[in-house]
């Protein structure tokens, strides 16, 4: 995770605003507006008591009066649409950076997300990025705001004296900038503890939800019940700090405040009494100073609620800076399938060498399998053609180029790969086939699953090809997701398919099947088997066997 400061975060945030700055500049307005018509009320009514005690005044009593409820008026519109547009931008941005990241997960699966936590991942496309709500509806404008606002009651309080709008220039950079910064220091890395936690029981918690039979089954439940109560107390403990952190600014705010109110008061009391300014200049700067602090109290108030909302930001933008191991190739002249080949190729996870200096070749039409123990590096060689991965040396090729040559998108069509584990979305299972074509027909669909003897097993269900398949497809046995994948990569019709234990939960019959029709289908097509099973090898033209990272 990388240490960004506070400041390089909103500067980061505050970059994805430039598609929406009319709007915020439209909010900035409306906001600064209302907060002068606010303070102003309290001006003339300070002018108004003038007026009452026989001081000569700008305008009649009558005129400040309408001009009061003017502003009263004109105040609750203002604050109105100054949130409404605060809040159209907020949740249009929130909108655009889930996009921005989803977009940034594609790119960056599977290799740099392998191991990674759902449940972190989770965290941060929901209540991360839903924090950053916070910073654009209620951080970039109030801090605009802010500064317009002082500058206007600095010149104004200064008009009866420099002093008094030097004093005013103090009190709101104290409440507005130095309080906030310095409960931002002292707060730490609370903020990133809170949302690291927060994301890590999340995390725990999913793992809990999918191991929920296993934790019952071995009597565990008490065990992980005191796990989640330890992750639970220790992000509190986190919470409290930051609560506590945010009452110490609230105190010490209203304190400062009270402070300069005084001060204030007592300056042009003494510029009265050595008679540089009058009773007006006593009345009106100190009532201005009294009734214009909000926009600097909510400045003041970010300090502590920015700390979890600059972690959730940091949090976000790790994703979207993360450079992807496998970066796709876009640009390049489009690619036919002619076979594949893997020449001296070598490959590892991190220390670990999985593969070493292999070489071979499928050649278009042939069924090919590929034997060995597990762990010896089977399914890396199928994941290496499908280019999740990037070789170590030597070099992955279809039809003769290196696949780090040919467009992302074009290997995709010319491959179908069917894994070990095959996932099934919480949708109907028409839906969980066409993710292999979007636009395909009912009639492809079907003819998909007769091949992979699934078809009848889906028309004996009680909706048929819509019924749903329950969240990761738990309401189907490891058989029938299996063959539902299957029914994907046929569906999918590319000419080079990569079949990982495609028959290892099926019966003899299913499995006959399914071998005839990969027989059947093979025309124009290459096929690679990977199975454990002699009697899918029995198709195969050639076997080779993985040994220790070296194919014989």
């Amino acid at each position: 995770m990388k240490g960004r400061s506070g400041f390089k975060v909103m500067a980061r945030l505050t970059g994805l605003v430039k598609p929406l700055t009319g709007f915020m500049a439209l909010a900035v307005i409306m906001g600064l507006t209302g907060h002068l018509c606010a303070s102003f009320i309290t001006v003339l009514g300070g002018y108004a008591v003038l007026g009452l005690l026989g001081f000569h005044t700008v305008f009649p009593l009558k005129t400040l009066f309408a001009c009061v409820l003017v502003f009263a008026a004109l105040r609750a519109v203002m604050r109105y649409a100054e949130q409404s547009c605060n809040h159209f931008i907020a949740f249009k941005l929130l909108a655009l950076i889930r996009d921005k990241v989803f977009c940034a997960l594609r790119r960056l699966a599977p290799a740099k997300l392998e191991g990674r936590g759902k449940g972190d991942l989770i965290s941060v496309i929901t209540s991360d990025i839903e924090l950053l709500e916070v910073f654009y509806a209620h951080t970039i404008s109030p801090v605009a705001i802010a500064c317009l606002y002082t500058a206007v009651m600095c010149l104004f309080i200064g008009f009866f004296h420099p002093a008094l709008g030097m004093m005013a220039f103090l009190a709101y950079l104290t409440v507005g900038a130095v309080i906030p910064i310095a409960t931002s220091k002292l707060s730490g890395r609370d903020g990133m503890e809170f949302r690291t936690g927060s994301g890590e029981l999340s995390g725990f918690v999913l793992d809990s939800l999918r191991g929920l039979s296993e934790t019952v089954q071995y009597g565990q439940g008490g065990e992980r019940l005191t796990q989640m109560n330890e992750r639970t107390d220790a992000l509190s403990g986190t919470e409290r700090r930051m609560k506590r952190a945010a009452g110490r600014n609230m105190a010490v705010t209203n304190t400062v405040i009270l402070v300069f109110d005084l001060c204030m008061l007592f300056l042009s009391a003494a510029l009265y009494q050595k008679g540089i300014v009058d009773f007006t200049g006593v009345l009106i700067p100190t009532i201005a100073l009294f009734s214009s602090f909000g926009p600097a109290v909510a400045l003041a108030n970010l300090g502590s609620t920015l700390q979890n909302t600059f972690a959730a930001g940091n949090r976000v933008l790790d994703i979207l800076d993360e450079t992807p191991a496998v970066p796709e190739v876009t640009g390049k002249e489009e690619t036919a399938f002619e076979g594949a080949s893997a020449e001296d190729v070598s490959f590892s996870y991190g220390a670990d060498t999985i593969l070493d200096r292999v070489s071979l070749r499928f050649m278009k039409g042939g069924i090919i399998g590929i034997v060995g123990k597990s762990g010896s590096g089977k399914s890396t060689l199928l994941k290496l053609f499908m280019r999740f991965w990037n070789v170590k040396s030597g070099a992955v090729e279809i039809s003769g180029r290196n696949i780090k040559e040919i467009n992302t998108s074009n290997l995709r069509d010319m491959e179908s790969f069917m894994t070990q584990e095959t996932h099934l979305f919480h949708d109907s299972i028409r839906s969980n086939l066409r993710i292999a074509k979007l636009d395909a027909s009912d009639e492809e669909i079907e003819a998909a699953c007769r091949k992979a003897s699934v078809h009848d097993f889906i028309m004996g269900l009680p909706q048929g090809y819509d019924t749903p398949v329950g969240e990761l497809g738990d309401t189907l046995s490891g058989g029938e997701r299996q063959r539902i994948g299957l029914a994907r990569a046929f569906l999918h019709d590319a000419p080079f398919l990569l079949l990982d234990e495609p028959t290892s939960n099926l019966d003899s019959l299913n499995e006959a099947v399914i071998l005839k029709s990969l027989c059947e289908e093979r025309d124009g097509k290459t096929v690679v088997l990977v199975s454990h099973r002699q009697s899918t090898m029995r198709i195969a033209d050639a076997v080779y066997s993985v040994e220790n990272g070296r194919v014989s």
